[in-house]
């Protein structure tokens, strides 16, 4: 019996799959539990409507990203911190604060898109990766002096 999978099921197929299984296995587990539907045209129709939406959505969605990288790309974030002798800085910029300003600045992110492998701590430039998408990365400038 031929199926569509709703769902992935370990071992036995991926969402919107199309494969052989023993009916049994179907009717008993897999349609039971809301894992798979039967392959008739009907389904396969929407399945295949479904997969035409999901890519249309998918095209809109990068595109809006990748107007957003544009924008966020020629931002540049400025930062002062308090130094000591030598220009020792105290504190650091954290994730927290570059999406805080990137909101003044009328850009919502999520923070946890925002990579940043030790928070900044020193004076100068920082190029920060903002992970709008797994294929789409934008680079904020972010510069940081010392307070007066």
């Amino acid at each position: 019996m031929k199926v569509i999978f709703l769902k992935d099921v370990k071992g036995q197929g991926k969402k919107d799959e199309i494969k052989e299984v023993k009916a049994g296995y179907a009717q008993n587990f897999l349609i039971k539990n809301g894992y798979a539907v039967a392959l008739t045209e009907t389904s396969k129709k929407k399945l295949e409507t479904e997969q035409k939406n999901a890519k249309t959505q998918d095209e809109l969605d990068k595109k809006e990203n990748l107007k957003l990288k544009e924008k966020i790309e020629k931002l540049t974030i400025k930062f002062k911190l308090r130094t000591g002798k030598q220009d020792q800085v105290f504190g650091s910029i954290s994730t927290k604060q570059i999406n805080d300003e990137l909101t003044k600045n009328g850009i919502k992110i999520d923070k946890k898109k925002i990579k940043l492998d030790n928070p900044i701590s020193s004076l100068g430039f920082h190029n920060v990766n903002l992970e709008l998408r797994k294929d789409v990365i934008a680079v904020l400038k972010v510069h940081v002096d010392k307070e007066k």
